[in-house]
């Protein structure tokens, strides 16, 4: 037994299954869960020495690759200095400076501590500034785990929400209406079955919770055209595609302007971070400007705004980045399709910028119940063997892969070799 093994022995007696977030405990691909020790540019290395190459990037942040010196020293110098104040800071100001300098058709931003607070605030702003209850959300699209989002309305587009989880009363999601990714009919007939009831549309401008699945074309600008008819707000989820698309993002990648935006922890280098974001005139109904209430003690921590204006800095002084990272993205996907192929294995790749993830399915996936349709226990194998060869996937089918700038063509070369002998072997 490995120590890996032997520590999860442990962390399920003290943690529940072993974890602090669901995922990590590999339930889904059959195995006891490596524990990461370090990492440094495109690899990660377990508590038995094993080193990886990292397609995981902490699920996404790490676009610059693992441990960046840029942002390293950044922290350094700031935990010098002290780890949390419950006060302002000038760093705060500074990035928040930098993201409306950066996004499109935002003028201020308000700093949380996680994703899932930065969609749940934003929510809130939506039906605080709009006086409206119910809320849109795609099948498929994860948004955090708030209790109005956990919600999975089945296969009818038109019905109401439905908990997806124990411990979330049917009254705090009954507001919450589903309607299928890439479909604008299921869009516009819940907009006409509730006229004037709506506050927002929430999406991921890209789909990354249902493996990697972008936006049809017309797709984004027909949310706008429809948001603006019905008076709904339209939300983009960035916590993902947000600094990872693009330098501005989903809006700027697609051209689309949404009234409010959301990121994660990309904004923190890393680190334990969120925010949302929109126009002034929204913004300002946030306390203390206005009558929407969220706080916060650890908003614009000192030490992870420091890692988030480090990186984002870095970003915006290396736009060639973008195409180069999406250019290995292209590659890998490309020779992940000629290994599927070669070996008789039916995959379909999608692969968007510098996000890409294999569907075990003959067929092509544009929605959620395309994902729905792969074969899971496949992936299960594939991942195990992937991981056997030295690369880190994510433990799920339902999970993007992330390319970073740290990825070499090295890197790459090694992770298709592995494909090449991991299919054959399906």
């Amino acid at each position: 037994m490995g120590r890996s093994e032997q520590l999860f022995e442990q962390a399920v007696k003290v943690l529940p299954g072993g974890v602090n977030s669901p995922v990590r405990a590999y339930r889904a691909v059959g195995m006891a869960p490596r524990f990461i020790t370090r990492a440094e540019g495109p690899f990660l290395w377990d508590e038995d020495g094993e080193k990886y190459i990292d397609y995981v990037c902490s699920w996404g942040p790490m676009i610059l690759g693992h441990n960046h010196p840029v942002v390293r020293e950044a922290v350094e110098k700031a935990v010098k200095d002290g780890l949390s104040f419950g006060a302002p800071t000038r760093r705060e100001v500074e990035i928040a400076q930098l993201m409306v300098e950066l996004v499109p058709n935002i003028e201020m931003v308000r700093m949380v501590n996680s994703g899932t607070e930065a969609v749940m605030s934003a929510v809130r702003l939506a039906r605080g500034a709009t006086g409206r209850d119910k809320i849109i959300k795609f099948e498929g699209c994860y948004h955090g785990h708030s209790d109005c989002l956990l919600v999975n309305a089945g296969s009818s587009a038109l019905a109401g929400g439905h908990p997806s989880s124990a411990g979330v009363p049917e009254d705090i999601v009954k507001h919450t209406l589903t309607a299928q990714f890439n479909d604008l009919s299921s869009v516009e007939a819940l907009l006409d079955a509730w006229p004037g009831q709506v506050a927002c549309v929430i999406v991921e401008p890209v789909a990354a919770n249902m493996g990697v699945v972008g936006p049809a074309p017309g797709f984004l600008e027909g949310l706008r055209k429809l948001c603006d008819k019905s008076g709904a707000l339209l939300i983009f989820d960035e916590v993902i595609t947000g600094f990872r698309l693009a330098l501005g993002g989903a809006q700027a990648y697609f051209g689309v302007k949404a009234d409010l935006v959301t990121f994660g922890k990309i904004i923190g280098g890393g680190m334990p971070v969120g925010a949302y974001c929109g126009s002034r005139a929204l913004m300002e109904q946030v306390a203390p400007c206005g009558p929407v209430y969220q706080a916060g003690t650890l908003s614009g921590n000192p030490v992870a705004m420091a890692a988030g204006l480090a990186q984002l800095t870095y970003l915006k002084d290396h736009p060639e980045l973008y195409d180069d990272i999406a250019a290995k993205a292209a590659w890998l996907a490309g020779r992940l399709r000629k290994a599927a192929e070669a070996a008789g294995v039916p995959v379909a790749v999608n692969q968007i910028g510098s996000l890409l993830s294999p569907f075990f399915t003959p067929t092509e996936v544009t929605a959620f119940v395309d994902a729905k349709g792969s074969d899971v226990g496949r992936y299960a194998k594939y991942f195990q063997g992937m991981l056997r060869h030295g690369v880190a996937l994510a433990p799920a089918q339902f999970e993007a892969m992330f390319v970073s700038a740290a990825h070499t063509q090295a890197e790459l070369e090694a992770t298709a070799r592995a494909a090449d002998a991991v299919f054959a072997a399906l």
